[in-house]
């Protein structure tokens, strides 16, 4: 996404993002969880806006704690729905809700969010993965995750490449932070 290491750098908003988190690994269930929440909410809208409501979403949805999310109810459903600091869109809302309740099936099938994601790396044939076969796995595992938001969930956590230019200074960090995992 060169577009992003041309204007981000420095931008109040895009700028911490851009240069400590996207593209970065994250093995963390919630900060998987809080990405993928955050992508499907950005569908139709700017990132920026996104980014502006993140402490929003924090609240809303508990932290990201997949396991509170997993059990909300019509309560919740209702509350979210009502909440001005976040998007206030039923699909999204019950897509973040089902999805949590997926990731929470994951840790019996796989170990877990990133143990799913790693065990997915290739595909059975062995080859790497391209962005059209993590759609369609994607597509079958979770809700409200077309194209757009799968590749940028995966790019925003190096699963895909294209999150930076070779030249963004942000890639020597990303190399950086691999080599420590």
């Amino acid at each position: 996404m060169s577009g992003y290491c041309d204007f981000a750098p420095g931008h109040p908003v895009h700028g911490p993002y851009h240069d400590t988190e996207y593209g970065f690994a994250q093995r963390d269930e919630s900060v998987l969880f809080e990405r993928l929440l955050l992508e499907i909410n950005q569908a139709g809208l700017s990132w920026e806006t996104i980014l502006k409501k993140r402490d929003g979403f924090r609240r809303a949805y508990s932290g990201f704690d997949v396991d509170k999310v997993a059990r909300y109810g019509d309560k919740d459903r209702e509350r979210l729905l009502a909440d001005p600091g976040i998007i206030r869109n039923r699909l999204k809302v019950e897509a973040a809700i089902h999805n949590a309740q997926v990731i929470r099936g994951l840790r019996k099938s796989h170990g877990g969010f990133v143990e799913w994601l790693d065990a997915n790396v290739r595909d059975e044939h062995g080859t790497p993965r391209d962005k059209a076969s993590w759609v369609k796995l994607f597509k079958k595992t979770f809700r409200f995750t077309g194209g757009e938001i799968t590749g940028e969930f995966l790019m925003s956590l190096g699963y895909l490449p294209g999150a930076h230019r070779a030249d963004c200074p942000v890639m020597k960090k990303i190399a950086r932070a691999r080599k420590a995992i």
